[in-house]
């Protein structure tokens, strides 16, 4: 009888250290994060999240209404809720977002093209070089809801 060899097969290495980092993190309390709308309603602060999101949406003209046509689909949406946390693990806020089903929409039928505003590396590269090239200031900053493209 022969038998195969064992080479290759290690036992996994076990990373451990007793760095304070990982029991800082599980003694930050987290906030129980709604996966649905009747969840959310539950919560004032979710019910607030979704009334500013609802509020930037009409406030940048995001969609018009119109009466559902047979020959197009509707497209339906559904809440997103998130809870920020700022760098020293304090909460932040809370955020809720309504996106909608895209994946209910045909191609051809419901759009034509598609576009992602994404920026590439290569541009936060150059920009961050320029930044240092010329001593301009570098800050972040969050936008609650970008709506770049828009016309009102």
């Amino acid at each position: 009888m022969q038998t195969r060899s064992k080479s290759g097969i290690a036992k996994p290495r076990v990373f451990t250290t007793n760095h304070p980092f990982p029991t800082a993190l599980a003694s930050i309390p987290t906030i129980p994060i709604p996966t649905t709308f009747a969840q959310a309603s539950k919560n004032s602060k979710w019910l607030q999240a979704m009334q500013e999101e609802i509020s930037a949406l009409h406030t940048t003209n995001t969609w018009t209404l119109v009466p559902p046509s047979p020959t197009h689909n509707t497209i339906g949406c559904k809440w997103v809720f998130r809870v920020k946390y700022k760098a020293d693990g304090t909460l932040d806020r809370f955020k809720a977002r309504l996106v909608a089903k895209g994946f209910h929409q045909q191609s051809g039928l419901d759009f034509t093209e598609t576009f992602s505003p994404v920026a590439k590396p290569t541009t936060i590269r150059l920009i961050l070089s320029l930044d240092v090239q010329h001593d301009w200031p570098v800050t972040q900053l969050d936008v609650s809801n970008a709506f770049l493209h828009g016309t009102s």
